[in-house]
């Protein structure tokens, strides 16, 4: 009865030493914010639509994390002297991952912007759609300035700085 006893106190003892030792190795480690994973500066071909004509050039679009899932992207400053647009934030994007691609979405954000002359301006950037994959993004949206009568079509596609 006694080497019974024994024996089960050793079996006892092995499952609770097998127990703890086998559970600290599979923790997962917590995954970063996607809001986290896409913030930073991005360098790229940024186009233009005005009236059916297409303005291009280099510009930097800048995604700050506002929330752990959604960020703020700033639009850079557009064109020259009396048709400069300064540069204007759209706050709240709403980012989703699906795999290795993160998209956030934003169906309309109205702000206002000093211009270079010290006019205050408003300003509404709408259907906006920003896919990031890796350590590129590709943003569409439509943005209407001031008492414009037509509206900005804008694409960028550039990559993590």
């Amino acid at each position: 009865m006694k080497k019974i006893k024994s024996f089960m106190m050793m079996m006892a003892t092995m499952a609770f030493v097998f127990g703890v030792c086998s559970c600290g190795s599979d923790d997962d480690e917590p995954e970063v914010a996607v809001a986290t994973q896409v913030a930073g500066s991005y360098t790229g071909l940024e186009i233009m639509t005005v009236s059916g004509e297409d303005d291009e050039g280099t510009k930097t679009f800048e995604f700050t994390k506002a929330t752990d899932s959604s960020v703020d992207m700033t639009i850079p400053e557009y064109g020259e002297g009396g048709m400069s647009l300064p540069k204007m934030p759209v706050k709240g994007i709403l980012l989703t991952k699906s795999g290795n691609t993160i998209t956030g979405r934003l169906s309309s954000y109205s702000g206002t912007v000093t211009n270079a002359s010290g006019a205050e301006k408003a300003y509404t950037v709408s259907d906006v759609t920003v896919l990031f994959s890796d350590k590129n993004v590709v943003v569409t949206f439509a943005l209407k300035y001031g008492n414009m009568p037509f509206a900005f079509a804008g694409k960028f596609t550039g990559t993590k700085q």
